[in-house]
């Protein structure tokens, strides 16, 4: 596989060349996105990780770290609780500080697009510490939300008194946003949502609810254009019903993104001395040490003379 020269852009890797230190992992098959170009790099699906046996499983992530040198896991918070024990027993056992799990406050299909743009990131030459904690930084870029057909369950966004009784009237719809900034409407004509304030492609997973309204919402948000996937199976959890349709707007272009990451001042990690982003190592979790202010001098007593 070739990895082709990015003019104006990362720097240090010859054409030709392949320098993929660190690999970006998902635990369903459907977290991972179709590549948006020639440079994305494919996801490695954790499949069943509760279901087989720890040492198959163990032999796979020690394997995937072997190969490529650092590993990225990126999941949702409706990730089965069984999923993410096993993670954390493999990397428990595995003795390894070159394994990260990053589980931002996104809906799954918000997950799925990060997970995609730190697959295009990864085929650039930005160090493995960069990379993982780059994911904080592209989540301030995504919108996440969701047409949904109740929130009598939802319990991610906040939902007054009202919008819980009309949830329970047939035939009414929802319009969420639960991320950057939570935003729930009851669907009537005309009814929008706050959107990006950049240009963006918006993408749509179809569940178990009919409407139109997300491709008028793509138009008020002056989208690029629309695509569709299916719905993540950890959407109906997340979302508290499988009567939606949820949508992500995201930014698309490897060179915009290649810009926003290296525009942000790095640091190395005080613990492990890994280069990053941010106030927090995704790979061994240390933050920059509190310094205490130095207390204040005594003031000399003075003997009056």
């Amino acid at each position: 596989m070739a990895h082709w020269g990015y003019p104006g852009g990362p720097k240090g890797v010859k054409s030709g060349e392949l320098r993929v230190p660190t690999v970006i992992a998902v635990t369903s098959a459907d977290m991972a996105l179709p590549a948006q170009d020639e440079r994305t790099m494919p996801a490695v699906v954790l499949r069943d990780l509760d279901q087989r046996p720890l040492e198959h499983t163990l032999t796979e992530l020690h394997a995937l770290t072997e190969q490529y040198g650092y590993v990225v896991v990126v999941c949702s918070l409706a990730t089965p609780e069984p999923v993410m024990r096993r993670l954390y027993t493999l990397r428990s056992l595995l003795e390894s500080d070159r394994i990260a799990f990053f589980r931002p406050e996104l809906p799954p299909l918000g997950i799925a697009v990060l997970a995609r743009q730190l697959r295009q990131l990864a085929s650039c030459d930005l160090s493995p510490g960069v990379l993982a904690s780059a994911g904080r930084l592209l989540t301030h870029y995504i919108h996440a939300g969701a047409v949904l057909g109740s929130v009598a369950r939802l319990d991610r966004v906040p939902v007054g008194l009202k919008a819980h009784a009309k949830s329970w009237v047939p035939g009414s719809q929802f319009a969420v946003v639960a991320h950057p900034e939570p935003q729930l409407v009851r669907l009537t004509p005309g009814v929008t949502l706050k959107g990006p304030e950049f240009s963006t492609w918006m993408l749509v997973a179809k569940g178990q609810l009919q409407t139109d309204w997300v491709a008028g919402l793509a138009e008020a948000w002056s989208a690029h254009g629309l695509r569709e996937t299916p719905l993540p199976a950890e959407s109906p959890r997340w979302w508290g019903t499988g009567r939606m349709v949820e949508f992500c707007s995201y930014l698309a272009d490897l060179s915009v993104l290649y810009q926003l990451v290296t525009s942000v001042r790095q640091s190395s990690c005080h613990w492990c001395g890994i280069d990053v982003i941010g106030d927090r190592c995704v790979f061994c979790s240390a933050t920059p040490p509190v310094h205490e202010p130095p207390a204040p001098r005594a003031l000399e007593q003075r003997t009056p003379a």
